[in-house]
């Protein structure tokens, strides 16, 4: 009998994508459905970079490129790391690859093995236990919905078995916003010493989105010990809006590490677009004007959704310290009913508020968080308080 892998059947699909499709249809039919769902910046790709990739064809920058990228690239890519994040790194220690989540993707498939186990920090971005899945090893969460989804030290240690091969840190965090800060990190660093076999992955993809005049820390900046087990992982699409141009990239602990890595990536994609790669190296040499701007725009939205959203009623409103998304905990509606139809889950407030009040949120139990729903606010401002007015009107009937 013909049939597919136990792998293909037992990966969840992305519940964002599905709701971003569901609004997408409803709109397509002439209904005004307001979107917090989409996770990327509603700002167009600064002109420089376009322009730089329409360069790029004239020259005829066509062709393959190295696998793990173009030297140009990979050196501006160190230029970046080393300005931002004062980190030191050599070209042949970067990886660029198509999209944040291939990178990822590399990085498990070059630490993570059957019987190894990842800890992951609830809520978590809902790709990464899919991607550990593919590796044939186990996901532990540690739920810090509790701890206002900061660092628990303690918790995380405790998570810690013989088998942990690696954990998975994401500053500023998709979905909940919040930013471990660097005295926390630097706490988990000195926790992490004690364990030497344990590789960490930094997914800093949201650090130039980072408010109330916080600043982003890298793990890998603690001490060379940290950088020499860190994999540091960024991209071009939320800092430069460049989200459907695919291009991610890590930075590995040492040439060796990184040359095995791009040995896997040879077999799978080869190189990433090379008109992408050239608009890249062009658009990290500059773009700060733009990135301050978009970073003063989503904080001012930040605040605005906020504000709009309190005296919802059986509704809690996390404020976050960066990135674009906002946790609602919806579980003061659980039990609730809405013309009849009882709410018992986060999916269930989702489908009935898309449908009755035509708002569309990403039901959280894919992150590991179901007392949660997700709001993106990478939306106009209009929208924003319109969404939230619906929300709050939607709220109130439930009985």
């Amino acid at each position: 009998m013909l049939r597919i892998t136990d792998r293909a059947k037992n990966v969840s699909p992305s519940l964002t994508l599905a709701i971003t499709a569901q609004a997408n249809k409803m709109k397509s039919e002439g209904i005004d459905v307001v979107s917090f769902a989409a996770g990327e910046p509603n700002f167009n790709t600064p002109d420089y970079i376009i322009n730089a990739a329409k360069e790029a064809l004239d020259k005829g920058l066509t062709k393959y490129t190295p696998v793990p990228g173009t030297k140009e690239l990979r050196e501006q890519i160190c230029k970046k790391l080393k300005a931002d994040n004062n980190l030191d790194y050599d070209f042949d220690q970067i990886i660029v690859s198509t999209g944040g989540k291939q990178t990822l993707y590399n990085v498990f498939q070059t630490i993570v093995q059957e019987g190894d186990e990842v800890i992951l920090l609830a809520p978590y971005w809902l790709s990464y236990p899919e991607m550990i899945k593919f590796c044939g090893a186990k996901v532990v969460s540690v739920d810090l919905a509790e701890d206002k989804c900061l660092l628990n030290v303690d918790k995380i240690e405790k998570a810690i078995t013989p088998n942990t091969r690696a954990i998975l840190l994401n500053s500023p965090n998709n979905p909940t916003g919040a930013i471990y800060d660097k005295e926390s990190l630097c706490a988990l660093a000195d926790m992490l010493k004690k364990y030497p076999d344990i590789w960490v992955i930094s997914d800093e993809i949201y650090e130039k989105l980072v408010y109330d005049n916080q600043e982003h820390f890298s793990i890998a900046q603690e001490s060379k010990e940290m950088y020499d087990r860190t994999f540091v992982v960024n991209g071009m699409s939320k800092a430069y809006a460049m989200t459907g141009w695919r291009l991610g990239y890590v930075a590995c602990p040492n040439a060796q590490i990184a040359k095995a890595m791009s040995g896997l990536q040879s077999h799978q994609t080869s190189n990433a677009n090379s008109i992408t790669q050239y608009a890249s190296c062009v658009g990290l040499q500059g773009g700060e004007e733009f990135m301050a701007n978009m970073k003063q725009v989503f904080e001012a939205r930040r605040n605005m959704l906020f504000d709009a959203l309190q005296g919802a009623q059986y509704i809690t409103v996390n404020k976050p310290q960066g990135a674009f998304y906002m946790m609602l905990n919806v579980s003061g509606t659980f039990g609730k009913s809405y013309e009849g139809t009882v709410i018992n889950s986060a999916l269930d407030f989702a489908n009935l508020l898309i449908k009755n009040a035509s708002v569309a949120v990403v039901p959280c139990e894919g992150f590991d968080a179901p007392n949660f729903v997700r709001l993106s606010y990478a939306i106009s401002e209009a929208d924003i308080i319109k969404g939230a007015q619906r929300i709050k009107e939607f709220a109130s009937k439930l009985k």
